[in-house]
This record gives structure tokens, sequence and C-alpha cells, in this order.
């Protein structure tokens, strides 16, 4: 006996319609300029090589809203920009250096992150403000994994939870508030948070 496919359209789909190449290479592209430019808002603090920048947010309102394959596709076609020269990364990061300088562990977070939060909205996640805050700390939690495995190999195990960890925290929790609001009004904007 087969499992039922439990998967439901994700909120770009359920807004434009038509699908085709066309769609997915806008989107891809689109998500991954929108990365780019919330990389650039960002707050540069003294004691750390990592900068608050508004990327997480964005990777992981396009996992929400791309879906699993589309969000990850996003997400390495940004990374893939930065590393043939062009300035997307914080500050206007690029390049090889920025794949493996202390912010490469967050960046890798990102792929993992926009896959598994695309995959919990597939399944409905998104919908309701208490799943939606559970898919977003579990991205972020992704990202702060990965980010700080190879930020310590900068800063050592002794630093790596002030520098790469608590500064996060509270801005962090601003953007799944911001989320947890916007996804769920989404649906109920369009008036589809009960089918597919």
């Amino acid at each position: 006996m087969e499992a039922a496919d439990t998967r439901r359209s994700v909120m770009i789909e359920a807004v434009w319609l038509k699908a085709g190449v066309g769609r997915e290479v806008a989107l891809i592209l689109g998500g991954s300029l929108f990365i780019a430019l919330a990389a650039q808002l960002q707050i540069i603090l003294p004691f750390t090589p990592v900068p608050i920048t508004g990327s997480t947010f964005a990777v992981l309102l396009i996992g929400a809203l791309y879906g699993s394959r589309r969000g990850l596709a996003t997400v390495v076609t940004y990374l893939a920009l930065g590393a043939t020269g062009l300035p997307v990364g914080a500050g206007g990061a690029l390049g090889v250096a920025w794949l493996v300088g202390p912010t490469a562990g967050y960046l890798a977070g990102f792929l993992g992150a926009a896959f598994v939060v695309g995959l919990l909205s597939e399944r409905g996640w998104d919908r309701k403000p208490w799943t939606t805050a559970a898919s977003m700390i579990i991205g972020n939690g992704i990202i702060y994994v990965a980010g700080i495995l190879w930020l310590s190999r900068f800063v050592g195990w002794q630093a790596v939870l002030s520098t790469g960890f608590l500064p996060f925290l509270v801005g962090d929790a601003l953007k799944i508030a911001l989320a947890t609001i916007l996804l769920p009004a989404g649906w109920k904007l369009i008036g589809r948070s009960g089918q597919q």
C-alpha cells in the first residue's frame, strides 16, 4: 500500500498559477536577488567576523514561499552568483574567499534551511502561526549549527557562542515573529489556507 502524497501547494504556486520554465527561472533569479539585497542590510559588530544581515530572513522566507526544491535551487543560485564574482554577499562579499571565510558555514546552512523550511511548507506548516514559528526556528537552528561549526575554526570553541550565536538571537527572534505574522496572513489573504 502506497502512502498518499502529503505535498501541498506552497504560496508562490497559489499566487503564480501558470507553471513553466519561465516561471521557474524568474522565481529562482528573483529570489536570489532578494537574498542578495537582504544581505546588504547589515550591522557590523566589532567583536565578530559575522555581520547581522537580512539574508537569514530572506532565505527562510524563500524556503517557505517556494518550497523545498525551488528554495534550495534559489540558494544554490545565490551562492553561485557570488562564487562567479558578483557582489551578492554582505557588504558586497564575493568569490571563493566568501565561500570559505568565517561566514561560509552560515552560507552552507542556508542550503539546508531553505530545503527543510520549504519541505515543512509543503506539509502546510506555513499556514498557522505556531507551525510557522516552529518551521522558522528549525531553519534558523540549521543555519546556526552549520555556521557555528565552521566559525569555530576561526575564533575557537571558547569564543564561538559569543561571536556566532548570542549576538544574533534578538534579531532572529524578530525575523521569526515577522514571518509568523506574514505567512499565515498571506494564506488568509489569498483564501487558500485550507486547500491543497
